[in-house]
Parts: C-alpha cells; sequence; structure tokens
C-alpha cells in the first residue's frame, strides 16, 4: 500500500462508507490538511473513531476533544512514536514472512488479531517470522497456537492492569485536584515518561524469574520419569495432579451487605494469603474468579498442608469470612495454561460441598496425603454431589487435636467476630447476635427472618 490513499482505499481499509468518512473529515477528524489524500495514520484514527462510536460517545464529542486536547494526535504519538508503518493484507504479509497464509490466520485468530482486520504492519511481519521459525525448529503448530494465545491473553491482562491503573490513580486523581485540560496532559505525560520505559524490562524480568520456576519443574517432571515414578501418559499434556479450589464461604453476602469496595478488600486479604500459602507448598495459582482459587499440586501432601495453612491463616484474620476448600487427585489434562478434565470438575464439586472451615477430601486424596504429619482425616461417608452420577466418598482434613473457634458470626455479612471484635450485638428471643458494623445490624432489625439461616 502506498503512503497516500485515496477515499475509496480508505473505506476499504476500514470498512466505512465513503459518505461517512467524508463527513469525518469535514470535522477535521482524518485527512491531511491541504491535501486531498489521506495517511496511513488516518486508518488507525478511523479505528479509534469507529471504536468511540461504539461506545456511545458522539462526532461532536470526538471533534470538541480533538480540537481542546489534540485528541486524536497525542493517541497518534502514544501508538506510534516513530510514526505508522505502511500496512499491508494479511496474505502479503504472511508472503514476506515465508508463512502459509492459512497458518498466518490462525494464529491471527489465536492471539486476538482479527480486532485489526487483516492488515499488518512491520511488527506483524516479524512476528510471523519468528513464528516461522519455531515452526521448523519442530515445534509442532497446536502446541505453539496454544502458547501464543496464553501469551497474548495473559499480557492483555498485564496491558489492561497498567492502563487501568493509570487512569483511576493517577489521571483522575489529577483531574480531581482541579488542573486544567493541558496541565493534566502535561501532568499525565511527565508520570508516563518515567512509567512507560521501566514496563518492557520489568515484564521481560518477571518472564524470566516464570521461566526459571517452569524450568526446575521441568526438571522435576524428567527426573520423576525417569526414575519411573510418573508413567508418561500417551495423550500429551495428560498427567497426575492434586486440585484445589478455595474460596471464602460468604462472600456474596458480605459484599451485599458492606458494597463492593469492602468487599473487594477483604479479597485483596485473601488472594494475598492464598499466594502466599501456594506459594510455601511449591503450588501455583492457576486463576481466580472472584473470590475463587484454583490451585495446581504435583502431589497430594502438600496440597493439604497447603489448604491448612490457608485455613489457619483466614482463622486468624480479624474480622474476617470463614474459607473453605476441596481437594481432588487425579488424571488432569493441561491446556492453554490451564487444567481441564472430569477431575477438575470433581475437585470443584468437593470444595462446593465443604461448611465454613471445612477441608473436604476425596479418598484418593486421603490415599496419597496418607501420613502427612499432624493431620488426620476424618471419614464422612458418602455424598451425591450436583452433576455427579456416583456418590463419592470424603473426608475432612484437619490438624490433629484442633480447637473449636470461639467466634461469633454475623448473620447478615458472614463475618467472624473474635473478643471484642463485635461493633454492636443483639438479644432476640434470648440468642445473642453479633455484628461488624451498625449498618449490618440495622439490615438484620429491618428484616430478621431474612437473616435466620
Amino acid at each position: 500500500m502506498g503512503d497516500e490513499l485515496t477515499l475509496e482505499e480508505l473505506s476499504r481499509s476500514t470498512g466505512e462508507p465513503v459518505e461517512r468518512l467524508s463527513q469525518w473529515r469535514s470535522l477535521g477528524l482524518i485527512g491531511a490538511e491541504g491535501s486531498e489524500g489521506f495517511r496511513p495514520e488516518d486508518v488507525e484514527v478511523a479505528g479509534l473513531v469507529q471504536l468511540l462510536l461504539r461506545r456511545g460517545i458522539g462526532l461532536e464529542a470526538i471533534a470538541k476533544a480533538d480540537r481542546e486536547q489534540r485528541f486524536l494526535g497525542h493517541y497518534l504519538e502514544l501508538m506510534f512514536p516513530e510514526g505508522v508503518t505502511p500496512s499491508y493484507s494479511l496474505a502479503e504479509a504472511a508472503e514476506m514472512a515465508g508463512l502459509e497464509v492459512g497458518v498466518a490466520r490462525r494464529f491471527w485468530e489465536a492471539v486476538g488479531l482479527t480486532e485489526q482486520g487483516e492488515m499488518a504492519g512491520e511488527e506483524d511481519i516479524t512476528a510471523l517470522r519468528a513464528l516461522k521459525s519455531v515452526l521448523q525448529a519442530g515445534f509442532p503448530e497446536e502446541p505453539l497456537i496454544q502458547v501464543m494465545r496464553v501469551w497474548a491473553d495473559a499480557l492483555g491482562r498485564v496491558a489492561e492492569a497498567g492502563q487501568r491503573s493509570f487512569h483511576f490513580y493517577v489521571h483522575e486523581r489529577l483531574k480531581a485536584s482541579g488542573m486544567s485540560a493541558e496541565e493534566l496532559m502535561a501532568a499525565s505525560d511527565a508520570i508516563s515518561q518515567h512509567a512507560v520505559p521501566q514496563a518492557e524490562p520489568t515484564l521481560l524480568y518477571l518472564y524470566r524469574k516464570g521461566v526459571a520456576r517452569a524450568n526446575r519443574e521441568d526438571m522435576v517432571m524428567h527426573a520423576a520419569e525417569d526414575a519411573g515414578l510418573v508413567e508418561i501418559s500417551e495423550v500429551p499434556g495428560q498427567l497426575q495432579a492434586a486440585i484445589v479450589f478455595v474460596d471464602l464461604s460468604s462472600f456474596t453476602p458480605l459484599a451485599e451487605a458492606m458494597g463492593d469496595v469492602k468487599a473487594a478488600e477483604v479479597l485483596e486479604r485473601f488472594s494475598a494469603l492464598v499466594r502466599q500459602a501456594a506459594a510455601h507448598w511449591d503450588g501455583r495459582v492457576v486463576k481466580q474468579i472472584g473470590d475463587a482459587f484454583l490451585l495446581v499440586f504435583p502431589e497430594s501432601r502438600t496440597a493439604v498442608a497447603c489448604v491448612l495453612e490457608i485455613e489457619a491463616r483466614t482463622a486468624g484474620e480479624p474480622q474476617f469470612p470463614a474459607a473453605r476448600s476441596g481437594v481432588h487427585w487425579g488424571s488432569v489434562l493441561y491446556r492453554e495454561g490451564d487444567y481441564v478434565g472430569s477431575n477438575v470438575n470433581i475437585a470443584s464439586r468437593v470444595a462446593a460441598e465443604a461448611g465454613r472451615h471445612q477441608v473436604l477430601v476425596t479418598s484418593a486424596v486421603r490415599k496419597e496425603a496418607k501420613g502427612l504429619a499432624e493431620v488426620e482425616f476424618v471419614r464422612l461417608g458418602k455424598r451425591r454431589l450436583k452433576g455427579l452420577a456416583e456418590e463419592l466418598e470424603l473426608f475432612e482434613a484437619r490438624p490433629v487435636g484442633a480447637e473449636e473457634r470461639e467466634k461469633a458470626v454475623d448473620p447478615v455479612c458472614g463475618m467472624e467476630l473474635g473478643p471484642g471484635e463485635a461493633a454492636a450485638t443483639l438479644t432476640m428471643e434470648g440468642e445473642e447476635r453479633a455484628f461488624c458494623s451498625d449498618e449490618c445490624l440495622r439490615r438484620f432489625v429491618a428484616a430478621p427472618e431474612k437473616y435466620s439461616g
């Protein structure tokens, strides 16, 4: 594609009708002054305008922001500090990289680049060449695409976290201080100029730390296979593992009663406790969804030890909800950085069966973890769990000689309260109830039947 585009070429590149692009030009959003043609930059600007319109921001508002704050020009400088490079079709880019267009398209779709259509730049071509190099070295296409998908998802989340944090904790606070638009832009840019250059070196540092941990685990896996301790599966990615699900037993009522901000503070503390314990016992946090964590361990003993530590840590927190956990041992499939299969589902169902402070495990875990020092497994009998055809024998894992906890439970939010931690108490029908806040007391008094359970 040449350096200058006609209106029709811009329309084909962006998918916008000629009439609409002409309107955008009349507002000064696209097009170079004094020229009938359009620059490659206008393709990028048009993409941003399309996104703004989809989010309900009108053309006049976009034009006003551009006049007063150089909104679109600032976007181009931020996104393309060295200028917009020439664009090529995906087929052209694949040919330049020496890659089959079908492989290039599968990569394109896997990493989420379909949002830019099938237009590729120099960086995209470099990535396609790297993909070809790895494939030529003998790495199979399907697992390589899986790795690329994991990287794209993870790094997309990393980038979003950085931008959202900057917006909420830097830009919005500067704006609230009463700065003018020009002052706000200058102050934000000054901070960005110091912060942004540190991002890639820090990401590389953390990636190398992750590679070191992964390499250690891989060496252990090789050694276990060579020693005959692990049976090598014919199915790629199939392995034996202890799967743990752990969450807070009353997080939903807590969020409803205390609001999202307080719930987020509780969740932040719980996340820290879970991650600290997992690192201590060589486990890995696979993912977090709300207050629920999926952890994986190479064997059951460390999995049980970890969840008991999580239980002890959360029980020791002042004004904190109770945790509950489920552990299962068995064969799982490793796919795209995650663990899938029926045994993962079983672990999830076991956790859902657990009550406050309970660590429930299956018979497979009890068998693998027997002899764990200072831990006893109390047989609970067979249970029929939701979604499972067969009854499952469950055990409660707990420290030997564990004493009953003397904590009151707020009937509204589920927060546990130790001696002296209650903000208010109420005696009703001869029973005293403790509350973590006046708000929970107010909610209870207004509808005591709602919290009778």
